[in-house]
């Protein structure tokens, strides 16, 4: 593998299509595609300024990297990345990659990250600013998670999540197959229109949740005061710890609450079969 240390580059494609490259200590410069159609590429203490650095790049590893507020769209249409202890300030990374490892990497100016990727393992992240992050992404593992941004996870397929804080409206819109343990979920209308949902020891907030889902369970939950309007022609089955604000129209399943239920809402607008079953064991 050759070495490249403590050199600086700019300008457009000063790395272009390198294969078994060791960058130390090495500036990439304002620029565009700087290691663009590249492989087995590894970085340590580099800096990247310039934007589209790993672009169709197949097996790279960054460890203690810096990537600037300008090295946007760095990570894009490329494979098998791992990324750790790094500190990034750029925006709209990972789009359309097959195989992301992050570790130890908090990403303040997370717009619109993880688009169309796959088969990613995250561990002891915080994403901040990321509205739309996880869009249409799949195969997805999360381990001690700190998010802030909305709309998070919408269209996602097989997701597992543990020991997360995820703040975020409209998280888990139309997602597929996800599992959440011992986590925090905010926001409104969270999972609206999911399917296979799991919530484990979760403690949820907002209004209208889980609402409109096929194949909701819930596991030893509990739920917030602003949690109102919940279950709403969700088939779901389960157990929640403690009070709820109130549960509308759930369609079927069995649902035990050990606590209170403010509000208990069956009107004419249930939808068929339109035999849940809501046991309140106080």
């Amino acid at each position: 593998m050759r070495t490249i240390k403590n050199q600086e580059f700019g300008g457009e494609r000063p790395l272009y299509a390198s294969h078994d490259l060791r960058l130390e200590n090495v500036t990439i410069h304002i620029g565009e595609s700087s290691i663009k159609e590249s492989s087995n590429i590894e970085a340590e203490h580099c800096r990247f300024e310039g934007k589209y650095v790993f672009w169709e790049t197949d097996g790279f590893r960054v460890n203690d990297c810096y990537f600037a507020e300008s090295a946007r769209s760095s990570l894009w249409y490329s494979k098998n990345c791992r990324m750790t202890n790094c500190k990034v300030d750029a925006p709209k990374l990972f789009r359309r990659m097959d195989g992301i490892y992050v570790e130890n990497t908090d990403f303040p100016n997370g717009e619109q990250y993880l688009w169309d990727c796959k088969n990613i393992e995250l561990k002891n992240v915080k994403i901040e600013n990321c509205d739309y992050a996880f869009m249409h992404s799949e195969n997805i593992r999360i381990e001690n998670y700190h998010q802030e941004g909305n709309y998070a996870f919408q269209y996602a397929k097989n997701v597992e999540i543990h020991n997360a804080v995820i703040n975020s409206k409209d998280s888990f819109w139309e997602s597929e197959n996800v599992t959440i343990y011992d986590s925090e979920v905010n926001g409104e209308y969270l999972a609206w229109y999911g399917k296979n949902i799991r919530l484990v020891r979760c403690h949820l907030t907002g209004e209208q949740l889980l609402c409109y889902v096929d194949g909701l369970i819930l596991e030893d939950c509990t739920f917030g005061e602003d949690a109102n309007l919940i279950l709403e022609y969700s088939t779901v089955n389960g157990t929640i710890k403690g009070n709820v604000h109130s549960i509308k129209n759930p369609t079927s399943g069995t649902i035990v609450v050990e606590g209170n239920v403010g509000e208990l809402i069956w009107d004419e607008n249930q939808k068929a079969p339109a035999d849940a079953k809501v046991i309140i064991k106080i």
